[in-house]
């Protein structure tokens, strides 16, 4: 099959200016996913080998104690807080702030009275990430640089639905 006869190719060919595709804006928002969740896996994998960290230490053999805290603080080695495992008054249930170099919030694991959620946030302090679990199902969001929502993934009650939104965070497509 010529290049130009697979679908979404000709609009492709055709394209003048910045004007994307249905398709195009599709593959662009599958690739940002894909890296949303690779970022997810190793902030999850960090936050596990952090608390597993904190068990081991607390159950090593010969002395037998249990530690017992509201909270746990990492420090680098320069003394700046980069983690923070701690019981949150407000969230209702324990949480993992991790922050950059600077001391800036970056991403944000905890359990509420609403349910478990990630939250990634850019070197700005914008949010630009999230995943969480409510009591209606599983969500997803992507945030541009300006705080507005851009896409959006849910299942509500079993059923899938995925949303795109414009620059303003007006919906400009649904499925289904």
């Amino acid at each position: 099959m010529p290049i130009l006869s697979r679908p979404g190719n000709i609009a492709k060919a055709n394209r003048k200016g910045n004007t994307m595709t249905t398709e195009e804006r599709l593959e662009k928002l599958e690739r940002e996913l894909t890296a949303t969740q690779r970022r997810n896996r190793w902030t999850l994998g960090c936050g596990a080998v952090l608390i597993l960290g904190c068990l081991t230490i607390a159950a090593t053999p010969g002395d037998n104690r249990i530690i017992r805290a509201n909270s746990f603080i990492l420090e680098d080695e320069n003394g700046k807080t980069r983690a923070s495992l701690s019981m949150g008054k407000d969230r209702g249930g324990p949480g993992l702030a991790m922050y950059d170099e600077n001391g800036k919030t970056r991403a944000v694991l905890d359990v509420s009275k609403n349910g478990p959620a990630l939250n990634m946030q850019d070197e700005n302090g914008n949010l630009r990430a999230s995943m969480g679990v409510g009591k209606d199902g599983p969500l997803m969001v992507i945030w541009d640089g300006n705080g507005k929502g851009r896409a959006a993934m849910v299942v509500i009650k079993d059923v899938p639905e995925l949303h795109m939104m414009d620059k303003n965070g007006k919906p400009i497509w649904k499925a289904p």
